[in-house]
């Protein structure tokens, strides 16, 4: 079974997030998305929201039994060990991004070498979209439909209706 993980922090999920998600699912018999706990970033939602959030543009909009979301803190390559995956998924935006995620595939694959990073672009329409951005436009009330699901456009309304 050919089983990838897609990790990041989702703070949201975005569209560009999904063009990935669905480029590897062509590819991967199962994928677990894995949302992490990275204590140098400040989310804005919990890690359960997070999931919560998750799991309900899959359920809504993709449907699709071979994702699963998990939690997860730690030492990435390991937890892929552990349950089992053949690659870390990653998406790469522009030239930027290259360089961190190159430093981190060959320290992963210097750790656990049987672990092999797989490096995905998103449709070119999707390049410049990030859940920075997308968090400060919703709060500045702009609208962010055609970044984000509806699901989370709806918690990020929500949440920047309680400042």
């Amino acid at each position: 079974m050919r089983r990838g993980i897609y990790p990041g922090t989702f703070d949201p999920i975005t569209y560009g997030h999904l063009d990935i998600l669905e480029r590897a699912n062509k590819l991967f018999d199962e994928i677990i998305i894995t949302v992490a706990i990275n204590p140098a970033k400040k989310p804005l939602f919990t890690l359960e929201e997070r999931i919560a959030i998750i799991e309900q543009v899959l359920e809504s909009e993709y449907s699709k039994a071979n994702i699963m979301v998990q939690g997860f803190d730690g030492l990435l390559v390991k937890f892929a060990q552990d349950i089992g995956a053949n690659a870390i998924i990653r998406g790469l935006r522009a030239v930027t991004d290259f360089e961190y995620e190159f430093q981190m595939a060959l320290m992963n694959r210097r750790l656990v070498d049987e672990i092999t990073t797989v490096f995905m672009m998103p449709h070119e329409k999707y390049t410049y979209l990030n859940s920075t951005i997308v968090k400060e436009v919703a709060r500045l009330g702009g609208d962010v439909s055609n970044f984000v699901p509806k699901a989370v456009e709806n918690a990020l309304n929500g949440k920047f209706s309680l400042e």
